[in-house]
Parts: C-alpha cells; sequence; structure tokens
C-alpha cells in the first residue's frame, strides 16, 4: 500500500491518528448503513415480487372477461359504453425517507366515493363480462400503485446499497490502509531521528569530555 505524501512531524501523525479514528468510525457506520440498507432491501423485493405475481394474474383475469365482453358485444357500443367515463382520479406523490433514501408514495384520490362510478353506462345494454372486467381493474389500481412505489423504491435502494458499498470497499482497501502504513512509516522515521539525535548528542558529549580531559592535562 503506497504511503501518504506528508512531511515525517509529529504533528502530521497527530493529524493522521486523528483521522484514522475518524475512518474507522465512519467504516462502522457506513457498514451498518449498508447492512440495514439490505435487510429492508430484501423485504421489499419479497414483496415486490408476490405482489407482481398476484397484479399479472389479476390483470390476466380482466382481459379474459374483456376478451369475452367484446365477443358478446357490438364494437360500436362497447366503445360508447367506455366513452365517458364518470370517475376521476388524481394521483398525490410524496416522498418517505428511509435511510436517506427518499422513496416515493402514491395516493390516489377519486372525485366521488361512490364505488359504481367506475361504471360510465346502464346495466341494460352491456355485458355482464364488461362490469367483471371494469370491476377488476378497479379493484387492481391499489396493488399497481403499490407495485410502482415497490419497483421504484428497489431501483433507488439498489443504487444507494451501491454507492454505500463502494464507499466502505474505500475506507476498508484504501484509505484506512493507507493512514496505517504512513503513521507507521512517521512513526519508525521519527524514532529513526531520535536515535540519530541520541548518536550526535553522545558523540558531542564524548568530544566535550575528551577535549576537558585534554585541557586538564
Amino acid at each position: 500500500m503506497a504511503v501518504l505524501n506528508v512531511n515525517p512531524t509529529r504533528m502530521e501523525l497527530t493529524n493522521l491518528k486523528r483521522k484514522l479514528v475518524t475512518a474507522r468510525r465512519g467504516h462502522k457506520l457506513l457498514k451498518d448503513k449498508r447492512d440495514e440498507l439490505m435487510r429492508r432491501f430484501m423485504e421489499l423485493v419479497r414483496e415486490n415480487k408476490a405482489l407482481r405475481v398476484k397484479v399479472e394474474a389479476d390483470i390476466h383475469a380482466a382481459n379474459t372477461h374483456m376478451a369475452v365482453a367484446r365477443s358478446v358485444m357490438d364494437e360500436a357500443a362497447l366503445d360508447v359504453a367506455l366513452m365517458m367515463p364518470t370517475q376521476e382520479m388524481s394521483l398525490e406523490i410524496t416522498q418517505k425517507n428511509v435511510m436517506s433514501v427518499l422513496i416515493p408514495q402514491y395516493d390516489a384520490k377519486f372525485k366521488t366515493a361512490d364505488a359504481n362510478d367506475i361504471y360510465s353506462y346502464g346495466f341494460a345494454f352491456t355485458s355482464a363480462d364488461l362490469d367483471e372486467a371494469v370491476g377488476s381493474l378497479s379493484d387492481i389500481l391499489p396493488d399497481l400503485l403499490r407495485l410502482a412505489e415497490l419497483e421504484k423504491s428497489c431501483q433507488l435502494m439498489a443504487a444507494e446499497i451501491e454507492k454505500t458499498r463502494r464507499r466502505v470497499n474505500a475506507l476498508e482497501h484504501v484509505m484506512i490502509p493507507q493512514y496505517e502504513e504512513t503513521i507507521k512509516y512517521i512513526t519508525m522515521k521519527l524514532d529513526e531521528n531520535e536515535r540519530s539525535t541520541t548518536t550526535r548528542l553522545m558523540k558531542v558529549k564524548d568530544m566535550m569530555l575528551e577535549q576537558a580531559h585534554h585541557y586538564e592535562q
């Protein structure tokens, strides 16, 4: 591991030790965050998988009813029946913070609370299968919105997990080893300088003693 390009001084050694402590603390926090993100991500993935299976089955059933309705009703009559919807829906989108990830939340608002407003036609000249198809599609809507939430949440969490994983790896395999190696290098350099200084002082002492001895003679 390469040593950082710093001056081997005691002040720099103190700064590096402080940075190493901070890096280790940050590494632990990021690992905890990554693990918790993974746990929540797996929960969302499992819910997403189960809900997708249910939604696809419900859509298939609704399409089957619609196909039957098309086969027993005149095409023009079917178009007229679905031409003027009486129910309106608006979608309110909010966000929820989960481990620093802003995941979406969808809330459907309907113009009226009457469930029968989904039928924009009279029942006298329409097929029962059309009623089943329209009712099924209306019932599927909450699950579709929840599925959209889950899909987007999984996408955002996966991106955050990858970003956090890169940061953890950078700290674990690059920054912390660099700090440790640099601290070791500076410590060795300071010890070497201290030994050199001690040797010089001893040499000077010997020279001074020898000079004083000669003066006495």
